[in-house]
């Protein structure tokens, strides 16, 4: 599996600016988040993507509280047979994706509140025409071996 720096952090700066649709500069936190960007920026398919513009509202059930959720990138891309598609994109370690993955108590608690996060996501997308998915090291490293996108419908 590879290893998701913990260190890698900063500001992106797009190279394709007519791209880039985020209000902001684009920042990541991990380098998995930089190797995601540097695709989008690249990529000839990507029309356009952003660095966490959106809020969505769920419940933390950990605390019980009315929170907000930030995913990681809204993207609009075009296939293989030129059909557009817009995604909301959350980028995670694989580990974190359920609890049964979860090795540790507090990636338990991350893979519960991850899923409720999700699955408000799922739901805030679907409104709009969306797909939401989230993304791990296998998918944006193509580990064949352990390739299985966590597609939430």
């Amino acid at each position: 599996m590879a290893k998701q720096p913990n260190f890698a952090r900063g500001l992106f700066t797009p190279q394709n600016h007519k791209k880039y649709v985020g209000l902001k500069q684009p920042r990541y936190r991990s380098g998995w988040e930089l190797a995601f960007m540097r695709m989008c920026d690249a990529h000839p398919n990507i029309v356009s993507w952003a660095s966490e513009p959106l809020r969505i509202p769920y419940i933390n059930p950990m605390t019980g509280r009315k929170t907000n959720y930030i995913p990681d990138f809204v993207i609009q891309y075009r296939d293989r047979h030129g059909k557009s598609h817009n995604e909301v994109i959350e980028i995670k370690p694989f580990a974190q994706t359920t609890e049964e993955r979860a090795g540790s108590q507090t990636e338990k608690a991350m893979a519960l509140v991850n899923k409720a996060k999700w699955q408000a996501a799922y739901e805030w997308s679907s409104r709009r025409g969306l797909r939401f998915r989230v993304l791990t090291e296998n998918e944006i490293f193509l580990n064949p071996q352990k390739r299985k996108s966590r597609k939430h419908r």
